[in-house]
């Protein structure tokens, strides 16, 4: 997955058009609620803004975040999160469907047997956990990936795709979706990379583990969403053909996706 044209901080910001909507929402009680909208395909066409939005968990949304929701029209939201992290924060937005696409989390339990080997946790420790957890999303699951897109492709939007962070599972989920629409590699990258800027980390979530690894869990790094791309190739041969053979995306589901966000 190429990472060029990114600041030291892996975090450069795609500036929208003047007249173009806020690509990030500040909501109280949800963090890194973003637009996939507005981003060009290599085609010169241009995303639909308000159709597909990306955040973590909505269990703690206020009254103000449900009535800018509801302004928004979002009438779905597809959820990542394994089943004890959907019973400790259920969705607060009754009126719209949750459709559960479960991915069980992996990286605290990885770090934790690690730790009671008794080595020490570094930051590397966790950046590879944070790898082997990307390549689980296609070594693993992507069946809940391509069902992601059978319901994409039955037009439920406006949506929201989420996850507990709203950064990892939902950042590859997010990244093939711009991949199937056809922006560019390195958009995508900066894309992916705007969750430095925006996720506000839980300072009580995996209480047990050292800061300095919670800091690398609560960051995106290009290497991260990379190792799912490089488990792409090595079991799919290359992109393409996990679109078609992995995610159900012939070319006529590929120009239905287009057609229904994609304008211009």
């Amino acid at each position: 997955m190429p990472s060029r044209h990114l600041s030291a901080t892996g975090c450069r910001e795609i500036k929208p058009m003047s007249d173009s909507p806020a690509r990030h929402l500040n909501l109280a009680g949800a963090s890194n609620f973003r637009d996939l909208g507005g981003y060009a395909t290599r085609d010169g066409r241009i995303v639909r803004w308000r159709q597909i939005f990306r955040s973590n968990h909505l269990g703690h949304l206020t009254e103000q975040d449900i009535a800018v929701m509801r302004e928004l029209g979002v009438r779905s939201a597809f959820d990542f999160r394994g089943s004890a992290e959907r019973v400790e924060a259920a969705c607060c937005m009754p009126d719209i469907s949750v459709h559960s696409l479960p991915v069980e989390p992996t990286v605290v339990a990885a770090l934790r047997g690690i730790a009671s080997s008794g080595t020490a946790l570094s930051t590397d420790h966790a950046a590879e956990v944070m790898r082997d957890s990307y390549r689980s999303y296609v070594q693993k699951n992507t069946d809940r990936y391509r069902t992601l897109f059978a319901h994409l492709l039955e037009d439920r939007a406006p949506l929201v795709i989420h996850c507990t962070a709203g950064k990892d599972r939902t950042g590859f989920a997010c990244a093939l979706i711009l991949h199937a629409l056809g922006v560019p590699d390195d958009v995508i990258a900066e894309d992916y990379l705007l969750t430095n800027r925006y996720y506000r980390r839980d300072p009580n979530s995996s209480s047990d583990l050292p800061d300095h690894v919670k800091q690398v869990l609560g960051s995106v790094q290009p290497s991260f969403l990379g190792a799912a791309f490089e488990a792409i190739d090595a079991d799919y041969g290359d992109l393409e053909t996990y679109l078609r053979d992995g995610l159900g995306l012939g070319a006529a589901e590929r120009e239905s996706l287009k057609a229904r966000y994609l304008q211009g």
